[in-house]
């Protein structure tokens, strides 16, 4: 197949409409809202907890919030009960924000988003950029748990998680955190064999980084291919072609194919990304010594 690229064209090429492949579309090609991209542009999805983890991991921190009130209580009574009435009720009050506020907010600061139930269940509380929580997060968490958990027994919190793409109770949408499963094995496909008719243009040609969303959206193409109907498989070659070529030159071979041309791309893209990490390794390397 003939492949004539914008700048070998004598008109201009209006732009395609973003691909909208995979699950929880965006506005880009490819990427759903939940996925990191890796150097084989392949769309790593963190997995939300599911709900019935996330009712277990509840019960199990519900259980250590009251067991740590009835110790509060107990020393309550030993130290003041007999002293002052008011001393007391404060003891009481004391005892009540350290079991519901403050011992989970320490507990997920210091070990960055991992409550009792978390550790046991293999779960971590992250933002939603996936990034690890601070200590702003977990008070945030810890005292509107104290309503939607202990005044309320979890009752708010299930009915949201039933209802959020991904189970999270209210605390999680004010503090912009959801909880993922830690214990989780990620698969990757295969690398992208490079063509052989394509190697030495692939290895001199200037190939730009590529944005995340294009190149995953060539990667599922070149996954999937096999599944569309021949109608279907060469125009999403084609609409590929011309998405990726203001980040190739110069341009392939005349009449390279479509699917070749994709394929060399990122098998060229994965090759350099592979040398600057051993590159970078070497040098980090030699700067310890």
């Amino acid at each position: 197949m003939w492949l004539m690229y914008p700048q070998q064209m004598p008109y201009p090429v209006r732009p395609y409409p973003p691909v909208t492949w995979g699950r929880g579309a965006v506005g880009t090609v490819g990427v759903g809202r939940d996925d990191q991209v890796s150097g084989e542009a392949v769309a790593l999805d963190l997995p939300a907890a599911s709900f019935g983890l996330r009712i277990l991991s509840g019960v199990i921190d519900l259980i250590l919030g009251y067991l740590v009130l009835i110790l509060g209580i107990y020393l309550s009574f030993k130290l003041a009960y007999d002293v002052d009435d008011a001393l007391f009720g404060a003891c009481l009050t004391v005892s009540t924000v350290v079991a519901f506020a403050a011992v989970p907010t320490t507990w997920e600061t210091l070990t960055r988003g991992k409550t009792l139930g978390h550790v046991i269940l293999g779960l971590r509380t992250v933002r939603d950029d996936a990034g690890p929580i601070r200590f702003r997060h977990a008070l945030t968490r810890a005292m509107i748990g104290v309503v939607e958990i202990y005044t309320f027994f979890g009752v708010p919190a299930m009915i949201c998680a039933a209802v959020n793409r991904r189970n999270k109770r209210i605390g999680d949408l004010v503090a912009g955190t959801y909880v993922i499963r830690e214990r989780f094995k990620i698969s990757l496909p295969e690398p992208i064999p490079m063509p052989p008719a394509l190697v030495l243009w692939a290895r001199a040609a200037d190939i730009a980084a590529l944005p995340d969303p294009l190149a995953v959206s060539v990667r599922q193409f070149l996954n999937r291919r096999e599944a569309y109907n021949p109608a279907a498989r060469s125009a999403l070659a084609e609409r590929l072609i011309f998405a990726i070529a203001p980040f190739v030159a110069p341009a392939p071979p005349p009449q390279a194919p479509a699917e070749d041309v994709l394929a060399a791309v990122m098998a060229a893209r994965r090759e350099r990304d592979s040398a600057r990490l051993a590159r970078e390794d070497r040098l980090r390397t030699r700067l310890l010594r």
